[in-house]
């Protein structure tokens, strides 16, 4: 079977085609993606622009061409935070759907979590015990911890890289007081959860997972796409600590020259070291495995499941 996903999120909207069996593992099979930036395209009341519905409204036409092209027999399609936060997010949705035909399902920042989780899980497997999963997004963090599929705790915070670069970071660099401020808030913000997530026991294995924390990966020198999806990665608290005053010293244009971060996502990789930084910190977190499943994966291997228990 040839499944599609179209990934509505706050940077990117993604269509990524598989070759798909029940039990198998997902082959990809092609991959189209724009820097839309959606949550960029908003009025003064957090509504998407016009603009911004027309972006979306034309890139959803051009990934029901390609999965036509690709001869794809399912397709899915979600959103996330840009979408589900927005005041006409409904409205927009229902332009999607009477201009396209296509149905955007939106997922709670609990679901993100949680099919996240179990993208992770399926990629290490059980061997690995106790897992806790820190996905760094545009407009969201997502924690997840427990030791079967669906995770015993899946929280969702306001900590993504592209919101607190909007909110907090503005400047080419931004000021040392800024981000001292917003280190403060981001740390203020997870300490208030770190309860709720110890509940989960103890981690045999902390995994991080995204671009985001796939690109300060690579910046801190972990191997490049090139090399292929096995290859191990890791993302260590010491080297997230040196990011944060590295990118903190450098501009954007200085940023997108770094392995692994676009012109596009460039501004936001300082917040995104930030919220790592805290994060790790506050967990107790020495190292990050980096797995190259995430979301989209997640979403397939539960269509998955689905079919097989159908």
């Amino acid at each position: 079977m040839r499944l599609g996903v179209i990934d509505v999120g706050s940077n990117t909207v993604h269509l990524l085609v598989v070759d798909a069996h029940v039990g198998a593992h997902p082959l990809p099979a092609s991959s189209h993606k724009i820097e839309l930036r959606l949550a960029e395209y908003v009025d003064a009341d957090g509504s998407i622009a016009r603009s911004g519905a027309d972006a979306l409204v034309e890139f959803t036409r051009e990934c029901l061409m390609i999965a036509e092209n690709q001869q794809v027999d399912d397709l899915l399609a979600f959103a996330t935070s840009a979408i589900r936060e927005a005041p006409n997010g409904e409205a927009v949705l229902a332009r999607v759907r009477q201009e396209t035909g296509v149905e955007l399902h939106v997922l709670s920042g609990e679901d993100e979590s949680k099919l996240t989780f179990l993208a992770v899980r399926r990629w290490f497997g059980w061997s690995s015990g106790r897992l806790l999963v820190m996905d760094i997004g545009g407009g969201s963090l997502e924690l997840a911890a427990g030791i079967d599929e669906v995770p015993d705790v899946a929280l969702s915070l306001p900590l993504g890289a592209g919101r607190l670069t909007r909110s907090s970071l503005a400047g080419d660099p931004p000021r040392p007081a800024q981000v001292k401020a917003v280190r403060k808030q981001v740390r203020a913000d997870i300490t208030r959860v770190l309860g709720e997530v110890n509940k989960a026991g103890v981690p045999d294995r902390f995994v991080g997972t995204s671009k985001t924390l796939r690109s300060l990966a690579r910046i801190a020198g972990a191997a490049g796409s090139t090399v292929g999806p096995y290859a191990v990665r890791t993302l260590g608290r010491k080297n997230v600590g040196a990011l944060v005053s590295r990118l903190g010293a450098m501009t954007v244009a200085e940023r997108s020259q770094l392995p692994a971060v676009s012109v596009g996502r460039a501004p936001q990789m300082l917040a995104g070291a930030v919220v790592a930084e805290a994060a790790m910190d506050l967990l107790g977190i020495e190292r990050l495995d980096i797995c190259p499943w995430a979301l989209r994966e997640g979403v397939i291997l539960r269509r998955l499941d689905w079919i097989s228990a159908g």
